[in-house]
């Protein structure tokens, strides 16, 4: 008997990969010529299909995540899609099948079909959409895991349909205060809801304070050693920087600065003279403009557009005149990023008046809110050179 050597195997599995691929070659030339007999007959142009047996096609199955901005658990016109969000998909028995993050539209895609190998709902059953809350968050809609029957359908485009989509899952961060009293002050904080208080703290001199606040608490009064303020709050954590006396009259008319009007296509660099103001290495966006771009999403809460430090190098907007720097939502670009540390500095002239160090997030903005009196140049930079989002600029004069 012949005993095959390496050589023989060796040229036998050549031939059969050969001969494997002439089939595949023939196969794939004979679907493309009858799919050119197929459009040169005009009759089929606009053909009543007749055959609802097959299903050849792939479905994305989403699972929807928003920003639940009033926190009513309901997607409302002033609640925005979530992107980033970690949703898993799960069977019957709660083993992983896959996972995925929400697009810049708030969609967790999974590839259905009965025909591809490449989707990961491939068969009948029960499985469930867990989406993956962040810490410090919660779900006001409470349904951050859902489950679907998915059953067979042929004719349908990927041969499987459920009853539903899943519920749209509303997400909301924990609301807190934070800031730091100068060295040489003393001041009460109090915290509001509809005028009425409902907590009150002393703020001992040179101190960093941090405070969760109530669902329900809308405003923020800080009284004594002249740092007297008062901030309406928003639907975001909030940062009041280093506590200074030179702060914007609760009276003085406020301007809101947002990035809309710079441009009304994907990108353009802000023009000095924007809003009457000096720009540098600030450039306006789409918030959909770059894929995958979490915080261009998250940090966005008004229009379509927001501003974000180019490449991540410093920028800064001036004006030779004085104005006042009320406050700006802040948010880091990327999730590569989380827990970027911004450098927020402000001048007077030749003085540095203010410098601040803060955490950034892309699932959310910060709400930093200095209340600066009379600036004429503020500078943004971040410690690893990470793009910094911005929107909602409020100034005074």
């Amino acid at each position: 008997m012949h005993d095959f050597g390496l050589v023989e195997i060796l040229l036998a599995a050549a031939a059969i990969l050969v001969v494997a691929a002439c089939v595949v070659w023939l196969l794939r030339k004979a679907r493309v010529r009858r799919r050119a007999q197929r459009r040169a007959d005009p009759a089929d142009d606009y053909a009543v299909r007749t055959n609802w047996e097959r299903s050849t096609g792939t479905v994305n199955y989403s699972s929807f995540v928003y920003f639940d901005v009033d926190r009513d658990g309901t997607y409302g016109v002033g609640d925005r899609p979530m992107a980033g969000i970690m949703v898993r998909l799960l069977d019957e028995q709660g083993g992983f099948v896959a996972s995925t993050r929400t697009n810049n539209g708030g969609f967790a895609n999974f590839a259905m079909s009965t025909s591809s190998a490449n989707a990961v709902i491939r068969a009948p059953g029960t499985y469930r959409f867990a989406v993956s809350v962040p810490p410090g968050w919660r779900s006001p809609s409470a349904n951050e895991t859902q489950s679907q029957d998915f059953r067979r359908a042929a004719g349908s485009p990927a041969g499987l349909v459920s009853q539903d989509l899943p519920q749209p899952v509303g997400l909301a961060p924990a609301r807190s205060l934070a800031g730091k009293m100068a060295a040489d002050g003393t001041a009460t904080l109090s915290v509001m809801a509809d005028g009425q208080e409902l907590e009150s703290l002393v703020l001992a001199p040179g101190s960093p304070f941090r405070l969760d606040l109530a669902g329900e608490a809308d405003t923020v009064v800080i009284g004594g050693g002249g740092l007297d303020r008062q901030l309406a709050l928003s639907p975001y954590p909030a940062d009041l920087g280093l506590l200074s006396s030179q702060t914007v009259p609760n009276e003085a008319p406020l301007r809101t600065i947002g990035f809309d009007d710079v441009t009304g296509r994907g990108l353009r660099k802000i023009p000095c003279g924007h809003a009457g103001l000096q720009w540098r290495n600030l450039n306006a966006m789409a918030q959909d403009h770059t894929k995958g771009s979490e915080g261009y999403v998250n940090g966005n809460v008004s229009g379509d557009h927001v501003a974000y430090t180019s490449s991540g190098y410093p920028a800064e907007f001036s004006r030779e005149t004085p104005f006042g720097f009320h406050s700006v939502l802040l948010s880091a670009a990327w999730l590569k990023s989380e827990g970027e540390i911004a450098l927020i500095e402000c001048w007077l002239g030749e003085q540095l008046v203010a410098s601040d160090q803060l955490a950034l997030s892309a699932l959310t903005p910060l709400h930093y809110a200095p209340m600066l009196k009379a600036v004429t140049r503020v500078r943004l930079s971040t410690k690893h050179s990470w793009q910094m989002v911005l929107d909602d600029l409020m100034l005074t004069g």
